[in-house]
């Protein structure tokens, strides 16, 4: 067991840099067409300033993969892409889009990147899903964006990468009428069904892989985010519907507003779980060796105080929501969100498509900012009309 817990010593920590070649594969972009509102609506509850943690946080990482589709999670029908060398994924095709709306309507496109870093291994796994109805059709459209940060591996990571959605929409995620409080039960069952069976298939394995996560599901014209860890959704966000085209001054009139809540063992609400929980926290990491305090997986830590309960988040998109950003802690370790936020307008504004926006801000964080860890991105951009 110490043998075990030591090998895990450098989850969501300090890694080994000595690897210093790099690699950042060209994704490929779909898009996807939804209804937009003009209404507005608060973001974030003022409740995520908690503690030592502002709505405004800095730090994390990002990463960036070939778009794969899993013939487990994904029928022949649907486009998506995922990354990861797994058996049972093909590859998408790389001119996949969709764009489908005959009214009003504000299209969306999305990209994800991605680059192991200094390390020796990649453990990020990543989706992105347009269609994301599978077998579960319905009036409503669905989209789905994750990242999954491996820790001890990327066992657990690409677990979650091909199962969460799934489970999400088989525990009711709505299809036809829009009910916030049904979808957010459907995104807290599927948490709990993938971790639960995944810690069975990691107990017969003999792995102990853990995962944080960063979820958006678009459905109809609202956004749910959920979060597990310290994996990072910021939305860029204008303070009216026209503030961009009153500003030709070349400076970002977009407010970058997180989404997610870290959840770190040093945290005091997340410690005083822990240690209600048998856990203890010494060195800000819990057991002194896991420094985030939620995630998917880390069987040796679940008895101690580790969860795979996500902060559940939703918003409505209007002409105000211009994209959102989600790393992993790799990304924000380089990046503040407000940065991220400038650097990723600047270039949109220069007309690059999603797909170079993503892997740009991903060379940045690596090449230019000397992140040395793994990074993944993913750009979900709205395209208002």
């Amino acid at each position: 067991m110490d043998e075990n817990l030591s090998a895990m010593s450098h989850q969501k920590r300090e890694g080994d840099f000595n690897d210093a070649d790099t690699v950042v594969k060209k994704s490929k972009i779909c898009a996807l067409s939804i209804e937009a509102v003009d209404k507005t609506e608060q973001i974030v509850d003022t409740s995520l300033a908690e503690n030592n943690q502002p709505v405004l946080s800095e730090g994390q990482k990002i990463d960036n993969r070939e778009p794969k589709v899993s013939k487990e999670g994904v029928g022949d029908n649907q486009l998506g892409k995922q990354n990861g060398p797994l058996e049972d994924k093909v590859s998408c095709d790389p001119d996949c889009s969709l764009s489908v709306v005959s009214e009003s309507f504000c299209k969306i496109e999305a990209d994800a990147a991605e680059d192991k870093g200094s390390r020796h291994t990649m453990e990020d796994a990543w989706v992105v899903l347009s269609d994301a109805s599978l077998e579960f059709p319905g009036n409503l459209r669905c989209a789905h964006f994750a990242i999954y940060d491996g820790h001890g591996g990327r066992l657990a990571a690409e677990y979650a990468q091909n199962h969460l959605h799934k489970n999400v929409l088989s525990a009711g995620l709505p299809r036809e009428l829009m009910d916030v409080k049904s979808a957010k039960k459907a995104i807290l069952d599927g948490f709990r069904r993938t971790d639960e069976s995944l810690l069975q298939e990691s107990s017969a394995g003999g792995w102990q892989d853990g995962a944080t996560a960063v979820c958006v599901w678009v459905l109809g014209q609202t956004v749910f985010i959920a979060n597990i860890g310290d994996a990072k959704a910021v939305v860029a966000r204008s303070l009216t519907a026209d503030t961009l085209q009153n500003h030709s001054d070349g400076a970002s009139p977009l407010k970058a507003i997180v989404l997610t809540r870290e959840h770190k063992a040093i945290y005091p609400q997340e410690r005083a779980r822990i240690q209600k929980a048998g856990g203890s926290v010494s060195n800000g990491r819990l057991q002194g060796r896991l420094e985030v305090s939620r995630a998917f997986g880390d069987r040796q830590f679940k008895k101690v105080g580790v969860i795979a309960t996500p902060d559940i988040h939703s918003f409505d998109i209007t002409e105000r929501e211009h994209f959102i950003i989600l790393g992993c802690d790799g990304l924000w370790g380089v990046f503040g969100p407000s940065d991220a936020v400038d650097f990723v307008h600047k270039l949109l504004k220069e007309g690059l498509p999603v797909t170079t926006v993503s892997r740009r801000l991903v060379r940045e964080a690596i090449r230019e900012r000397r992140c040395k860890d793994n990074c993944t991105a993913i750009i979900i951009v709205f395209r208002h009309k």
